[in-house]
């Protein structure tokens, strides 16, 4: 890659963090709580990508998808989230220094996430402090989630940065489709919620099998 990249766009869930065990056991009491079967950490990395709503809906059985009962169990959700959010969740292995080499190579950092706005300032802030990143947008009312590529949109234009200077990087199809809607190339994290096959599948311009990769990639 050429030196052209001025803006590194990261997805939060399963790229920089890993925050699978705090989501799950937010939604396994909710569906406690209603009375309903609870899933296996193991099955949580194929529900979550969407966002929370969407997380919520597929934990739910079938015939318990109503309008109502999604909300529900997203309230219940979203009440022991703010809780927990933080109690299991943590950054991957190699992902502070990586953010650190690219912040002194002069490189903006962004998160966008289809994680609800509030709760991903918070995490993000919490982990890596109020100065690692220069934007953090979540999933907010009334604009639409990734794949949509609006959130980077909305990210380049409060950083003053043009599409051809940005990387975006993320685990899943769903970041590999926003970042091709947005017209930006990809790095895949192998080491995310959904593997290897699925990027290359979606097409991923690169694959990182560790965050080092990233930095070989950015600065390459």
């Amino acid at each position: 890659m050429n030196n052209m990249i001025k803006l590194a766009v990261f997805d939060l869930d399963g790229t920089i963090v890993n925050s699978i065990y705090d989501l799950a056991d937010a939604v396994n009491d909710g569906l406690i709580r209603m009375g309903l079967p609870v899933h296996d950490l193991d099955e949580y990395y194929r529900f979550v990508g969407n966002g929370t709503l969407k997380l919520c809906e597929r934990a739910l059985p079938e015939n318990n998808r109503s309008d109502d009962e999604v909300k529900t169990l997203h309230n219940i959700f979203a009440e022991n989230y703010r809780q927990c959010c933080l109690n299991k969740t943590r950054p991957y292995d190699g992902i502070t220094d990586m953010l650190r080499v690219l912040k002194n190579l002069g490189i903006k950092l962004a998160v966008g996430t289809n994680k609800t706005d509030s709760f991903a300032k918070h995490i993000v802030s919490t982990i890596f402090g109020e100065d690692m990143f220069d934007a953090v947008l979540g999933k907010r009312d009334g604009i639409p989630g990734k794949p949509d590529p609006q959130i980077i949109f909305d990210i380049t234009a409060l950083l003053d940065v043009d599409n051809s200077e940005v990387i975006f990087v993320g685990d899943s199809d769903v970041d590999v489709r926003t970042a091709h809607n947005a017209g930006v190339r990809c790095i895949g994290c192998e080491w995310g919620f959904r593997g290897l096959s699925e990027l290359k599948n979606a097409g991923a311009d690169f694959i990182a099998l560790s965050p080092d990769d990233i930095i070989s990639f950015i600065s390459r």
